[in-house]
């Protein structure tokens, strides 16, 4: 049997209470956020309206919230992170920095890492040639 609007509309309404309220947000905060009105934000989770694409959008490029999950109640309420995967990632660099004799600021150290990391979560993947080349760019 098929949900009826409303009840699909409910559900969608208390997932999307469910990723504010992980992400410690007040619901003025996250309407201000999606650039939607107070009001309108309270009828989403409410099961009232219908939150339009526009603000699904925003919600996931600003807060990694999962769609999959917002709208269908799938996957997780947050992109999964592989901390293990930047762990290796960190310490390859620096025994590459300490083995060269290469010093960069830890702000420069912490681009590279979060450059690599980003796209390590797109699925695309950096070789460490790649890697290396970007630090000699920017050594001091």
């Amino acid at each position: 049997m098929v949900d009826r609007p409303h009840d699909y509309l409910s559900a969608l309404g208390a997932r999307i209470a469910i990723a504010r309220n992980e992400l410690g947000m007040s619901q003025a905060k996250m309407s201000a956020a999606l650039g939607i009105s107070l009001r309108a934000y309270q009828s989403y989770e409410l099961g009232k309206r219908s939150i339009p694409v526009e603000a699904l959008v925003e919600l996931h490029r600003q807060f990694a919230v999962d769609l999959n999950w917002i709208l269908l109640g799938v996957e997780a309420v947050r992109l999964e992170h592989d901390l293990t995967a930047l762990e290796e990632f960190e310490i390859a660099l620096d025994k590459h920095l300490s083995a060269s004799g290469i010093k960069i600021r830890s702000e420069k150290r912490g681009a590279i890492a979060a450059r690599w990391y980003r796209s390590f979560l797109e699925g695309k993947e950096i070789a460490m040639d790649d890697v290396h080349t970007w630090i000699e760019l920017l050594r001091e």
